[in-house]
């Protein structure tokens, strides 16, 4: 299916002076966790500072780009193997497993949320603490590598918790550019979103039945895979949408640019796997 999005007024200027070449992409990775709320299914998003270089403004799922300790560290897991989810990804098993790191890593840093346990039947219920609270800052100061903090509590990152669920690259034409794989898990149950992360103003978890009715009626921003992946979630609850990822084919993202009568649009082709 072919979408055709039309251009918003902050990217025209980019998209008609990109950058020659195209911005090499970074690799990156985000979770929607979500919950189940009165209203149906509930995902958690977060309003990024309009002083941000990438996405000001927009509602984002928790999430960031690969740092060097996500690929070099060995971190403590179970859960479905780096080969695995190299398949799910179509990308090398140490990249895949690098993403996994990172997903969890950021989602960690950036709401307290921590895809974790003693072993493989069990995932924390709290992170409150002062001490985990503390390890949220170090690890977004990289001070911190990911796999020494599970280490010193004891913890193992649990990958079953984890679906793999889309994968967007962005257009050619932005000065920043990530290459961005989008994983799905459940609210682990007792825990709770912390502070709120600083490259945020404003964090909501959101019905999806009515957070798109939001941005369509332009009351929120989205850019259009996270648009796209509220879509798809909505279908499913927070004890289903992990076992609906499984199998789950979708392709490689790149929206382009077209100009359909002189007015630009990004356009994209969709599956129509929900």
């Amino acid at each position: 299916m072919t979408v055709r999005i039309p251009l918003p007024e902050r990217l025209r200027e980019t998209a008609t002076n990109p950058p020659q070449p195209p911005v090499t992409p970074r690799d990156a990775a985000t979770i929607v966790v979500v919950r189940d709320g009165e209203r149906g299914t509930e995902a958690y998003l977060m309003r990024r500072q309009t002083s941000m270089a990438f996405a000001a403004g927009m509602y984002v799922f928790p999430g960031g780009g690969l740092t060097a300790s996500d690929l070099e560290h060995e971190v403590p897991w179970v859960g479905p193997d780096a080969d695995e989810w190299g398949r799910r990804f179509r990308c090398e098993p140490r990249l895949a497993r690098g993403l996994v790191v990172a997903a969890v890593r950021e989602t960690f840093e950036e709401t307290g949320i921590l895809l974790a346990g003693p072993d493989a039947d069990t995932v924390v219920s709290d992170t409150s603490g002062d001490d985990m609270q503390a390890a949220r800052g170090a690890l977004d100061e990289g001070e911190l590598a990911f796999a020494d903090f599970l280490d010193d509590h004891d913890l193992v990152l649990r990958a079953d918790l984890l679906g793999a669920w889309a994968h967007w690259i962005t257009p050619e034409f932005e000065p920043r550019r990530y290459d961005t794989r989008f994983f799905v898990a459940a609210l682990p149950a007792g825990q709770r979103v912390g502070a709120m992360s600083r490259e945020s103003d404003r964090a909501v978890w959101a019905p999806l039945s009515s957070v798109l009715a939001s941005v369509e009626a332009g009351e929120a921003a989205m850019m259009p895979p996270t648009i796209a992946a509220c879509r798809e979630v909505s279908a499913h609850t927070a004890e289903t949408v992990v076992a609906a990822s499984i199998g789950r084919e979708f392709p490689t993202i790149l929206p382009r640019l077209v100009l359909v009568d002189g007015d630009p649009f990004l356009e994209t082709h969709l599956g129509d796997n929900p």
